[in-house]
């Protein structure tokens, strides 16, 4: 009986100075200064709107303020973070240490969906899904719709964000969201009236998609000419294609 109980008071001891061993080693890695900086940025939208290297300046504010030999903790590291979620590219971000001391920066990217176009193409900018405007990058070109007043003139920095404007940032979203229009969809253009039309990559029809609703709709009225139009007749034969009208296909 009593080798038993001092069976279990040797291991008791042993489990204790394991445990301290252990906190005292995590203890010690906490304090441990950032020897280096691990960036991963999530890119399975094939976005490059910035780099490793891009990051990393942002941490540091361009060299101003090293992280190398620093040990940022919770508030610093929050700071961090907020310094990387300012870029307009940046979506997202994660700021945190390991125990070998690196410092990690995973980014998510925001990406555009469409290209507002300025009669100066230096006005040009990008559109998100939220409708913020983003500007140009000089890292990348994104490969999106332009949308513009016809004939010519911008939309004012607003026009996305009120009531009316979000059937059109809602129009550009389901372009965005489904491959094919995304691929098809080259220009679009807000007539005076506020209707929308649009030309394509294939074809040279000019679409009259009036307002931004029943947008679903619409498309599928598109679909229908596109599969019984073009193989018969050729791409070429309309270059006029009207989907406003419930019910309705007018072709000239």
């Amino acid at each position: 009986m009593q080798k038993n109980v001092r069976n279990l008071l040797v291991a008791f001891a042993c489990l204790l100075g394991l445990g301290g061993m252990a906190t005292f080693a995590v203890v010690r890695q906490a304090h441990k200064p950032v020897e280096n900086i691990v960036v991963t940025i999530a890119n399975d939208l094939n976005t490059f709107f910035i780099s490793e290297r891009g990051v990393t300046a942002l941490l540091t504010a361009g060299g101003k303020d090293p992280v190398l030999g620093t040990v940022p903790e919770g508030p610093r590291l929050r700071q961090l973070e907020s310094r990387l979620r300012a870029h307009p590219f940046v979506r997202d971000a994660q700021v945190y240490r390991d125990l070998a001391g690196n410092l990690h920066a995973d980014v998510r990217q925001n990406r555009p969906i469409a290209r507002l176009v300025h009669a100066d193409d230096r006005l040009d900018s990008y559109l998100d899904a939220s409708g913020k405007r983003l500007p140009l990058s000089p890292l990348y070109t994104a490969r999106v719709a332009t949308v513009s007043r016809a004939g010519g003139g911008a939309l004012p920095p607003s026009f996305f964000q009120d009531s009316v404007g979000r059937g059109y940032l809602d129009f550009l979203r389901y372009v965005d969201e489904h491959p094919f229009w995304r691929a098809q969809v080259a220009e679009v253009f807000v007539e005076p009236g506020g209707k929308l039309s649009f030309t394509q990559q294939v074809g040279d029809q000019r679409v009259e998609f009036g307002s931004p609703s029943d947008i679903a709709g619409k498309f599928a009225k598109l679909i229908v000419f596109y599969r019984q139009i073009p193989s018969v007749l050729g791409w070429d034969t309309y270059h006029r294609v009207n989907v406003e009208y419930q019910n309705q296909i007018i072709c000239e």
